[in-house]
């Protein structure tokens, strides 16, 4: 019989040690370590290893991956064109946001087309999956369900079945018998993880697995998690709200930071090809403290609603709010105003949104959230046929961004009329039929525009 040892595990990153320490020496995260219980291997004699083959990188041949095409573009367009044949793909999300009918939708597709689909479920039964599915429509009989936690079934289903693709929802109830700690736990995770990249790789299959997220936003278990799987899509939005945003942060076939928006009704997930349009929706006419930005996320430009209030303070210490945008940049940003424009706003409260709830980091949105700050001390509505965007300095200065082109193609594409960009954009830009471009090098400059 196997020998058993304690060890400990970093949740985060998945560093291990002989003893509990409070600071991670990897990944400097406190309070991490979970202590778990560990076989060790005998002093056997060693099989005998294959020989490793060795190739020069000009011998390979190329090719290009397969990919299945979903049946959602906003999907495909995340993914970097479809799902490549035997990829690994974690899909995080917190509880409730759609993670399961965003892939049940998947199968459906698929199924539709005449692949053969797996989809393995740890949470719910095959009556609950039935119910979710009868408010989608009709399946077809080539998705086959399983309600299975142990691993080495489901690699039995999986060699058995060779499905075109398989679902694994979710990954934290997966265990394998040769790991002696509770399903969830760190060793469990990364061995269920690894025995199914063997699978997708060896069998050529595509597998999805569903990973649950910590409160800070991040997939449960250790960080290596991330690290092993080919794609990472993080599903975003607020349960309370119809849309979703799926996110890829990690794309080994693809490129990262690309967006497809989702709006959640009754029968499923509808996709939403226009979010601009989407996300402008219900805006108020001649407001003050209100501007249009062009935001790229990824390679799609994005048209959101800054709005801001400012007003006078009750307190000695005025009070700053920043929803969907980082709360330090703001603040630098009204001590630019502050400083260059003469705007008192130490005596001023300041509360700065995005509307519809979506989260902004890019730089080109600061040229936005100056010109609706100062719309709102004073009091000055934006034209509404006006879109602003470009990333401004210390000094007041209004520097460039990336693909302006794409963003003011947008905006012309949505009807508006005017768009207000750095100096240096103007420059470079050709002929701009149907909508107006003016440069400005500093923020006063852009102030006296409006």
């Amino acid at each position: 019989m196997a020998k058993k040892k304690t060890v400990y595990f970093c949740q985060n990153c998945g560093y291990e040690s002989t003893k509990w320490v409070g600071q991670c020496p990897a990944c400097k995260e406190w309070n991490s370590m979970v202590e778990e219980v560990v076989p060790v291997s005998g002093q056997g004699r060693k099989k005998e290893r294959p020989s490793t083959r060795v190739m020069a990188l000009t011998d390979i041949p190329e090719g290009e991956e397969k990919r299945t095409q979903t049946g959602l573009s906003e999907l495909d367009r995340v993914l970097g064109g479809g799902i490549v044949q035997g990829s690994l793909v974690l899909v995080g999300g917190d509880p409730g946001i759609g993670k399961s009918t965003l892939l049940l939708q998947v199968c459906q597709k698929l199924s539709a087309a005449g692949k053969k689909i797996l989809y393995i479920s740890g949470e719910e039964s095959l009556h609950q999956i039935r119910l979710r599915a009868n408010r989608m429509g009709t399946f077809s009989s080539s998705l086959y369900l399983a309600c299975e936690t142990n691993l080495e079934a489901v690699r039995e289903l999986i060699e058995g079945g060779r499905p075109h693709m398989v679902v694994i929802d979710s990954i934290q109830t997966m265990y394998s018998e040769e790991v002696n700690s509770a399903p969830g736990s760190v060793s469990q995770v990364r061995e269920s993880t690894n025995i199914l990249m063997q699978l997708a790789k060896g069998l050529d299959v595509s597998v999805f697995i569903v990973g649950h997220v910590t409160k800070e936003g991040t997939v449960a278990g250790p960080r290596v998690l991330e690290h092993m799987v080919d794609t990472v899509l993080y599903f975003e939005g607020d349960r309370h709200a119809s849309y979703r945003i799926l996110r890829g942060v990690k794309n080994r076939f693809g490129s990262t930071n690309e967006i497809g928006v989702f709006e959640m009704r009754r029968e499923g997930l509808i996709q939403v090809e226009n979010p601009s349009e989407f996300m402008l929706s219900g805006r108020a006419e001649m407001a003050s403290g209100s501007v249009v930005v062009c935001a790229m996320e990824g390679t799609r430009p994005v048209l959101l609603e800054i709005q801001a209030l400012v007003c006078r303070t009750n307190f000695g210490m005025p009070r700053r709010t920043a929803a969907g945008l980082d709360y330090n940049r703001v603040n630098l940003l009204m001590a630019v105003l502050e400083k260059r424009m003469n705007l008192p706003l130490s005596g001023y409260d300041a509360y700065v949104n995005i509307a519809g709830g979506i989260r902004l980091n890019e730089p080109a949105s600061d040229l936005g959230i100056v010109l609706s700050v100062f719309s709102s001390y004073k009091n000055l509505p934006i034209p509404e046929k006006t879109v602003a965007f470009g990333e401004v300095g210390l000094g007041g200065e209004v520097r460039s961004v990336t693909m302006p082109e794409q963003r003011i193609q947008e905006a012309k594409k949505l009807g508006f009329q005017t768009c207000i960009v750095p100096w240096v954009v103007k420059q470079s830009l050709g002929e701009t039929d149907g909508i107006e471009v003016i440069g400005v090098k500093h923020i006063r400059e852009a102030v006296d525009v409006i």
